[in-house]
């Protein structure tokens, strides 16, 4: 895995972690899991956004989280799952390289999952029981 940075916490991502390795892009379990089994999918090279990286990045990221799902789904036996990016510190990306949540989900894991990714907007979320 090249290093692509010294001051990102992905890089160079810690080998014991790394679920797949390939040319463009990584699976990293995350640091501070949300749900056991919980991955990242990382281009190796540094961009801050899904909206920068090339076509070819943008399969290798396809491609891996299929990857990550089969593995996860090997290991855990989810329920469901949420796959999310937090692009821009306004969508609360905190590290600026590109890494997506691969989030595995649970029956009961939440009382009401209904609305999912929805819930980043509380008072939005819930549309289903309003008139």
């Amino acid at each position: 895995m090249p290093r692509t940075s010294d001051r990102c916490p992905f890089c160079p991502p810690d080998a014991s972690r790394v679920l797949h390795d390939d040319e463009l892009v990584f699976v990293l379990r995350d640091g501070f899991p949300v749900s056991p089994g919980h991955v990242l999918v990382i281009p190796h090279r540094h961009v801050g956004s899904f909206f920068d990286t090339t076509p070819a990045e943008r399969r290798a990221i396809l491609d891996a989280i299929e990857i990550a799902q089969r593995a996860v789904e090997k290991e855990h036996r989810p329920d469901g799952w949420n796959i999310g990016i937090n692009d821009g510190a306004a969508a609360g990306q905190t590290v600026p390289h590109l890494h997506v949540h691969l989030i595995p989900r649970y029956k009961g894991d939440r009382p009401d999952p209904r609305g999912g990714v929805r819930w980043i907007l509380p008072e939005k979320a819930d549309y289903w029981t309003k008139s």
